[in-house]
């Protein structure tokens, strides 16, 4: 099997798994109640903790808003730290799938991001980090709630574990809401792409849980896993009923999609993100070839708004962004690799 199928093959449906862990440090107020004094103190402490797991370090207050616009895209910082907040930074490994949030909610948020879905391996990585930084950091806890934190319902293990899915089918089939709403019954949260508030822009989904207490984080990953493999199910077989009882409309909705995006002049962020979702579904039912999911995944991140900045190395204003993302869309699903696809031309 080619490196193109084993990708396809293990991202169908669950993009991305990630755990996140609240902690505190005994004896300081939290974030939002400290003084501007205590909070430097967290922030140094953290960073010195966590400086030989996590090297590349930088402050976030006082950081451009194109750079934390950067970080929240690609999964790296809360909507939280979003916002000028004072004595915030973050902390990362090299492969930027380890970080600490220092002076979000909470003085530090462990975050983890495996591929796939790698719910257990996000976990191991998330607790051995833990473990080596709570030999430096004396962390809030108690012996009858377990970890303190700014927020309630994160008290007692302070873990939320979460997959991000693709499910179109589901979703194109009407069957999304009733499951949505059968998993709330059951203590687990659907939101959208970028969590708490957010719509869910091209048929993607984040389920999460919302029970911390009285449970282990064992327990808690194992739980979620099983309601994710019996989901990403369903959406297989959504997808399977869709190519064989309505193939005429997933074909015009992927022909369509594919049109828009190769010829388009003008593309917001949430159109690309509804295109890409109708054509990543062409391409894993077969009805779109000569282009691979991976390029798509890659496309997904890359139309974003800072994203697109970066890659261009200037700011621009919404309509320029409309435009040099029409083009670098092109320019991608067309096969040809682009110089500096964002880049204006002024003859186009």
């Amino acid at each position: 099997m080619s490196e193109s199928a084993n990708y396809a093959d293990a991202h169908a449906v669950v993009l991305s798994s990630r755990v996140r862990l609240a902690r505190n440090l005994r004896g300081l107020p939290f974030p939002d109640r400290a003084p501007s004094a205590v909070r430097a103190e967290v922030c140094q402490r953290v960073m010195d903790a966590a400086r030989e797991r996590l090297p590349l370090q930088e402050a976030l207050a006082g950081a451009p808003t194109l750079r934390r616009q950067l970080l929240f895209e690609g999964h790296l910082i809360s909507r939280h730290l979003l916002t000028e907040r004072p004595e915030s930074a973050i902390c990362m490994d090299a492969a930027h799938s380890c970080t600490v949030m220092i002076n979000e909610e909470d003085h530090l948020r462990i975050q983890v991001l495996q591929p796939g879905l790698a719910l257990e391996k996000a976990w191991q990585v998330a607790n051995d980090l833990d473990d080596f930084l709570e030999q430096k950091l004396d962390y809030a806890f108690s012996s009858t709630l377990g970890y303190l934190t700014s927020c309630p319902t994160n008290v007692g293990t302070g873990m939320r574990a979460s997959a991000m899915m693709h499910l179109p089918a589901l979703v194109l089939q009407n069957e999304m809401e009733p499951i949505a709403n059968g998993l709330a019954k059951i203590g687990l949260t659907v939101r959208g792409r970028w969590g708490e508030g957010t719509a869910a822009l091209g048929h993607m989904f984040q389920v999460s849980n919302q029970r911390t207490l009285g449970l282990t984080e064992e327990r808690i990953v194992e739980d979620l896993g099983e309601i994710v493999r019996e989901l990403e199910g369903h959406e297989q077989n959504a997808r399977a009923r869709l190519k064989r009882e309505r193939r005429l409309f997933v074909e015009d909705l992927a022909a369509r999609a594919k049109g828009i995006l190769t010829a388009a002049r003008l593309m917001t962020a949430q159109e690309a993100l509804e295109r890409l979702s109708e054509l990543r579904l062409g391409i894993l039912l077969g009805l779109v070839r000569g282009l691979d999911v991976q390029l798509v995944d890659e496309l997904w991140l890359a139309v974003q708004p800072a994203h697109l900045q970066a890659a261009a190395g200037r700011a621009m204003n919404s309509a320029e962004r409309d435009k040099a993302r029409a083009r670098m869309l092109r320019t991608m699903l067309k096969g040809r690799t682009p110089k500096r696809a964002q880049k204006e031309n002024p003859h186009e």
